[in-house]
């Protein structure tokens, strides 16, 4: 299964090799979504050309521009919608202003909307002069509002084919942006390229963790690895941080090591932090050390307390041991103030007493306070 150029739509053919009984496996979802507001459908199916001949054919014969929507289950339960919606337009009957929004917002919280079914994704195409310029996907609940653009609502999609698409749109992305960033323009295609990633990353089942992990290896380009591991630490879970734990260590570029350290730090796998922690002690970039002593400082919990204390007293270079009070600073107050106390009293480099004393002084604390006085008093 291949996605080929469409007019500068798509890339160089992407292929995916899935067995025929995971295809056969999944039954088809139907149906458009059910909050659609002035947005006039039209229905197409893709059992018999496939998602990509469907998706072709429809970007070929757009005369103006419309959305081409369908459905794939999601992994995760989080709710995606437009980033306004949870101040009370989304729930009021609103929908999302698909034409208008640059932006959408996923939320994984305890306030869950039944309405959003958050089990199903949606994934939007919007298609204008020849080729698909923005991707979209949201929550099978969620209002949907194209401002009069025909959206043409494809069932019978297969999440191996919806897979294959997204990736084809993936490569048209960076393909786009490194164009115009040759040229010393703004890279459109980077949008294209951050929602076509996030929109495989909601697809449930291994196949999507396959296309996301092809997508961190060393053939592809940074811009891409760097995309890919985000979502990979946020969506894909115990797969997704096996993965980023092979890419700390083993990428060459100190930006791609730095984001997979963010993309660990949000992952729900409890063995993340120790894959941070080797990066912390480990890995042979100052600011790649720095940078996972600052996610560590977030993560809180005995093993980050003691990987970011250690690189105070142990890592070679100051700013590193800077990095690391830093994090002290954004421990909650009843553990970091009474460390940031001892080490502004007690460590040997003038430098990191200094950075100490001054993150005491941003706290508010009335122990840090004390502390000033008893200095001043000396």
């Amino acid at each position: 299964m291949s996605a080929r150029a469409i007019r500068g739509g798509w890339a160089h053919p992407v292929s995916l090799s899935v067995p025929v009984s995971v295809l056969l496996a999944i039954p088809a979802l139907a149906g458009p979504p059910p909050r659609l507001v002035r947005t006039p459908v039209v229905s197409r199916s893709a059992a018999t050309a496939g998602l990509e001949k469907t998706a072709r054919e429809w970007v070929a014969a757009q005369t103006a521009p419309g959305w081409l929507g369908y459905e794939v289950p999601a992994t995760g339960h989080h709710d995606m919608c437009c980033f306004d919606s949870w101040e009370g337009g989304e729930r009021s009957g609103g929908g999302c202003r698909i034409e208008e929004h640059g932006s959408f917002s996923m939320r994984d919280s305890e306030e869950r909307f039944p309405s959003l079914d958050d089990e199903t994704a949606v994934v939007l195409l919007r298609a204008e002069a020849g080729r698909i310029g923005r991707v979209r996907v949201v929550s099978r609940g969620c209002g949907i509002d194209a401002g009069g653009r025909t959206l043409t609502w494809v069932d019978d999609v297969k999440p191996a084919e919806s897979l294959a698409l997204l990736s084809s749109l993936v490569a048209a992305g960076e393909e786009a942006t490194a164009k115009q960033l040759d040229g010393g323009h703004s890279a459109g295609g980077d949008k294209v390229t951050d929602s076509a990633l996030m929109a495989i990353a909601v697809h449930e089942g291994p196949a999507a963790d396959d296309v996301l992990e092809r997508f961190i290896t060393l053939t592809q380009p940074e811009r891409i690895r760097k995309k890919a591991a985000f979502w990979m630490g946020n969506m894909r879970g115990r797969r997704g941080y096996e993965a980023l734990s092979r890419l700390v260590r083993g990428d060459p570029s100190d930006k791609v090591r730095e984001q997979g350290v963010f993309a660990l730090s949000q992952s729900e796998v409890p063995e993340a932090v120790d894959a941070m922690i080797r990066v912390a002690q480990k890995d042979a970039s100052t600011h790649v050390r720095g940078q996972a002593l600052f996610w560590l400082g977030q993560k809180a919990g005995k093993k980050a307390v003691a990987a970011i204390t250690g690189a105070i007293a142990d890592d070679p270079e100051t700013e590193v041991k800077k990095k690391a009070v830093f994090a002290l600073s954004q421990l909650p107050k009843e553990e970091g103030v009474p460390m940031l106390i001892q080490v502004a009293k007690t460590n040997r480099n003038p430098e990191v007493r200094k950075q100490a004393m001054f993150w005491l002084g941003q706290s508010g604390d009335s122990r840090a306070l004390a502390f000033f006085q008893e200095v001043l008093a000396r």
